[in-house]
């Protein structure tokens, strides 16, 4: 009990006994036992969070938010990366669930594999909460931005601009069906009577039409550029993330044309770069760390609660931030 006490850094033991320990602890190297200790306490004390696209910002801003509530309760935190679909959400809640995980945060693109995989893991009574990930379960909660709200508001700021030739970059119609990024898009040129051109919503040449994936900087690099080369180009953009927008932003400078004055374009995450590169994107600006903060409260509250909580949704809301890469309204 007197090693216990000192190990743990509770009770009271005195300055001379705590030396001879830590003494003996050093000599022998000895380290705590994590599993012995959480099958005592019925808890690890750790959390799992399965992330995207790693290299987009928006992954390190929701990690870093979800660690910092997580330590300020006395949990640790272990991260999987899914950047691929189904294989590996199922690789990674497995391995999640191996190590005795006291809960799951999953903030990655809905499949049918990795849903079907989930929902029998919530079975087993792991507590799960999803972000922006469209996951029903009635003891599962969710956290997600306005998504459609804010890619309406995006499409009709182009609008107002006088922007009628409106791409999107991020996914194609046909895999995107249920992005609601892309929907707001459609919904803004429909309330605007504008026809939606399936040759302006460009994604990933080689994507598979039941996988709408992650869109990354080369994708809108590489969409972009097809984009340029239609006969009627588009005047305007809006790109399915800010690192998408970026990548489709180089390939309008690489052909010689000016941003804004030649394409307009918005993105949507309103990352810290979107800010800082030139000219500034004007971005859908989603509460990236409120996210990770509310969803990890709601998986606390889970796992100590011991009981099945029934479902809970929080939308939040999105913001237009209006920079130079959206220029000013056209006049012809």
């Amino acid at each position: 009990m007197t090693v216990s006490r000192v190990v743990s850094g509770e009770g009271y033991v005195s300055e001379i006994t705590r030396e001879k320990v830590l003494k003996v602890v050093k000599d022998l190297n000895y380290r705590r036992n994590g599993l012995a200790r959480s099958l005592k306490r019925q808890f690890t004390e750790t959390v799992g969070l399965v992330l995207g696209d790693i290299s987009n910002p928006y992954s390190t801003e929701l990690a870093r938010s979800v660690r910092k509530t997580l330590v300020d309760e006395g949990f640790n935190l272990f991260i999987c990366i899914s950047e691929n679909g189904s294989k590996e959400d199922i690789v990674a809640f497995e391995s999640l669930s191996s190590h005795s995980v006291d809960g799951i945060i999953v903030a990655t693109r809905s499949n049918e594999a990795g849903d079907r995989y989930l929902r029998n893991l919530v079975e087993t009574n792991v507590p799960v909460v999803a972000i922006g990930r469209d996951f029903r379960h009635k003891n599962v909660d969710l956290v997600s931005p306005d998504n459609l709200k804010g890619g309406f508001e995006a499409t009709r700021h182009l609008i107002d601009l006088g922007h009628r030739r409106i791409a999107f970059i991020g996914a194609n119609l046909s895999s995107g069906s249920h992005l609601k990024r892309l929907q707001g898009y459609v919904n803004a040129l429909e309330s605007h009577s504008i026809p939606v051109d399936e040759r302006l919503i460009s994604g990933r040449s080689d994507e598979l039409p039941d996988v709408a994936g992650y869109s990354t900087e080369d994708i809108g690099f590489e969409a972009m550029k097809r984009l340029l080369s239609l006969p009627n180009p588009p005047t305007a953009v809006f790109a399915r993330n800010d690192f998408t927008a970026i990548g489709a932003m180089r390939a309008i400078s690489d052909a010689g044309l000016r941003i804004p004055d030649d394409i307009a374009i918005v993105g949507f995450d309103d990352i810290p770069m979107a800010a800082r590169i030139s000219p500034s994107l004007t971005t859908v600006r989603q509460p990236m760390r409120v996210e990770g903060q509310i969803a990890t409260e709601m998986l606390l509250e889970r796992i100590k609660s011991g009981k099945r909580i029934s479902r809970r949704e929080r939308v939040l809301d999105c913001e237009l931030i209006v920079r130079e890469s959206s220029g000013s309204k056209r006049t012809n």
